[in-house]
């Protein structure tokens, strides 16, 4: 990915993580301010009805104002102008709370006019493990009023929590999503990272290996010219194989040099118009040493079409790869038959090899980098997983199809389409 690829990502993401907390730390907020609402217009309620259930027990008429004052988030003091008895209040207390459903701790103390304090009631628990006797002066009193009493409700922050459970739930598993993917974009960052180190060291390496392959080259070639070498046979086979594998390893470094090309959109055609029959024989006359070699042969059916605009070096190339393969991945006597023709509205070039083949699990897999069929520990034919994902990448390029039709012991077909449309048609 390119690095300004990658900082969309970043930003986005961070952007797109901000605004998940930030809607999620909304909801939470939203909905604790619900609830407690809820609760407080419950407690009014309760609170009401019981101050309307003393008034009707005494036989007596409730104040017209100033009925309920709220002191804190969980103390309420109730006015009613006559003197309450602790037993029946707490009674309707009970009753009413449970009527609106507010199934919570609660504790009471009434105001005692003799001594200016507030006399503890009870603590009321609908759990085992309530609080019990608590000591006097958590009812602070208040001077406006004559006779009142007041409920505080030492458990309200929990109850309000365990009403919020489910979302409670949810945030957690919304918190946990949000640090997998932080995490996921701070890995692919990293990766990015090393991937493009990885990138550098092989550009680096494959250059640095161009020169010495080179002189290597020059000097296999001096050593074959020199007639003192040439009368030896030993020596001209010596001087023979070390031009045969550095020729070799210049194209292994070739091939990565492409496709670090491709890996970093270098990659530009030179069009040309091209006898593409005339080059498939070209190629099949080069690579029909090495097949004769091991007493096999290439076969042509080539039928004449018009010329076709396309880079000449990489469809050389693309050419040479495949043959390469059927060659190398055959373990009787290699029979590689070539056919080029025109079908509807494409032009067709086939390959076909008497091969080893490739199993259905990893035809699909075979075009990408690096990717090699697995044959446990052993490699019998060595390479680096390159030549077929170069072959893909030379027809993607094109504008070209290929497919792949093999079955193990019986041989590997592969299948170039050339739409006419794209092949007739010559660059700006």
């Amino acid at each position: 990915m390119k690095d300004i690829q990658i900082l969309r990502v970043f930003v986005l993401g961070v952007i797109a993580i901000l605004g998940i907390i930030a809607l999620q730390t909304y909801w939470v907020l939203n909905t604790w301010n619900n609830n407690e609402e809820e609760f407080n217009i419950k407690v009014n309620r309760a609170l009401y009805r019981v101050a309307r259930s003393l008034a009707d027990y005494n036989s007596v008429t409730l104040p017209p104002r100033n009925l309920i004052k709220k002191r804190s988030n969980n103390y309420y003091i109730v006015n009613t102008e006559f003197e309450i008895d602790p037993s029946v209040l707490e009674f309707f207390l009970q009753r009413e709370l449970e009527a609106m459903t507010l199934n919570i701790d609660f504790e009471y103390a009434v105001f005692d006019c003799s001594n200016r304090q507030m006399v503890y009631g009870d603590y009321c628990s609908y759990s085992s493990k309530g609080k019990r006797d608590l000591r006097l002066g958590v009812f602070p009193t208040d001077h406006e009023f004559t006779y009142y009493f007041g409920v505080r409700f030492p458990t309200r922050d929990n109850y309000l929590f365990g009403k919020m459970q489910l979302s409670a739930i949810l945030s957690g598993i919304l918190f946990i999503t949000v640090l997998f993917f932080a995490y996921s974009l701070f890995v692919i960052l990293r990766q990015k990272r090393l991937t493009e180190m990885q990138k550098d060291f092989i550009n680096n390496m494959t250059h640095e290996f161009k020169t010495p392959l080179s002189t290597i080259q020059i000097a296999a070639d001096v050593f074959l010219n020199n007639h003192h070498v040439q009368a030896d046979q030993r020596l001209f086979q010596y001087a023979g194989i070390i031009r045969e594998q550095n020729s070799r390893l210049n194209a292994q470094v070739e091939r990565v040099l492409q496709v670090a090309r491709f890996e970093q959109n270098h990659f530009l055609l030179s069009k040309e118009p091209l006898d593409l029959a005339e080059l498939i024989r070209t190629v099949a006359l080069s690579e029909s040493v090495r097949v004769q070699e091991k007493g096999g042969a290439i076969h042509l059916e080539l039928s004449d079409i018009s010329p076709i605009w396309a880079d000449r070096f990489h469809l050389t190339n693309l050419l040479h790869s495949l043959i390469d393969n059927a060659t190398k991945y055959c373990r009787t006597i290699p029979e590689i038959n070539i056919k080029l023709g025109i079908v509807g509205q494409e032009v067709h070039l086939s390959i076909a090899d008497n091969g080893i083949g490739i199993a259905k699990e990893h035809q699909g897999k075979v075009f990408e980098k690096f990717y090699r069929v697995p044959t446990g520990n052993v490699h019998n034919v060595k390479g680096f997983g390159l030549g077929l994902y170069y072959v893909r990448r030379v027809c993607t390029a094109h504008g070209y199809k290929i497919v792949l039709l093999s079955e193990i012991g019986v041989g590997s077909l592969f299948l170039i389409k050339i739409p006419l449309y794209t092949a007739n048609q010559s660059p700006e």
